[in-house]
């Protein structure tokens, strides 16, 4: 898998290079900087990106709109935000094209290597993967009109860990249900969102940035 990694700090940035390559990942491109990364993105055009929010000059949100700017000319290309910090108004427009493929960590968040590379492989396969404390923040704003008001508490808690990126399966052992009763929650949650059926995960994608966008 190729990836595309962008991180300032030259210790972390070398680090993981060195993690993602011990776990088989191809680093084509690591850079320290907005105009670098976009033009790894564009001339690469990996198969995922990994990209932190706060890059040169201004050390704001430089490689947040890059990783956008970079979706836009390369539509659906993958990207897994890493920052310590959560950038509301671009993590919403990052969302808003609702192709999928997109990921927010928060660095103080990831515990170990397999929950790392986990959400990688996630996103660049078109999941999308959030920290809970991402999902709260983006959830700060949202209006009571909108249709994830209708779910009920538990549909609510199936639908967190969706945008966390865990299967039925994972979401049954963490709220000590049955996979056909998370299944049947999903259902219900795909017809209040107003998410006609389809054969692939497409409505697990929508349903999660249903909930995540405003």
């Amino acid at each position: 898998m190729r990836v595309v990694l962008a991180e300032d700090l030259y210790l972390l940035r070398s680090g993981l290079e060195r993690l993602l390559e011990a776990h088989g990942f191809n680093v084509i491109a690591a850079v320290d900087n907005a105009a670098d990364l976009l033009t790894a993105l564009v001339d690469e055009k990996p198969d995922v990106a990994i990209v932190d929010v706060r890059l040169p000059p201004t050390f704001t949100d430089e490689g947040l709109r890059a990783a956008i700017e970079g979706r836009r000319q390369v539509p659906g290309l993958p990207v897994l935000v890493l920052s310590q910090y959560v950038e509301q108004l671009y993590a919403r427009e990052l969302l808003a094209d609702q192709a999928g493929a997109v990921g927010y960590l928060l660095k103080d968040r990831v515990f170990n290597d397999d929950q790392f590379t986990d959400a990688i492989r996630a996103v660049a396969g078109g999941g999308t993967v959030m920290d809970p404390e991402v999902i709260a923040k983006l959830m700060t704003r949202r209006q009571r009109d909108e249709p994830v008001t209708r779910l009920s508490a538990r549909e609510r808690e199936v639908l967190d860990l969706m945008a966390e990126g865990r299967s039925n399966s994972a979401i049954a052992q963490r709220l000590f249900i049955s996979e056909k009763a998370v299944g049947k929650h999903s259902t219900s949650i795909f017809a209040k969102l107003n998410l006609a059926p389809s054969e692939d995960d497409n409505r697990r994608v929508l349903a999660v940035l249903a909930y995540l966008n405003q």
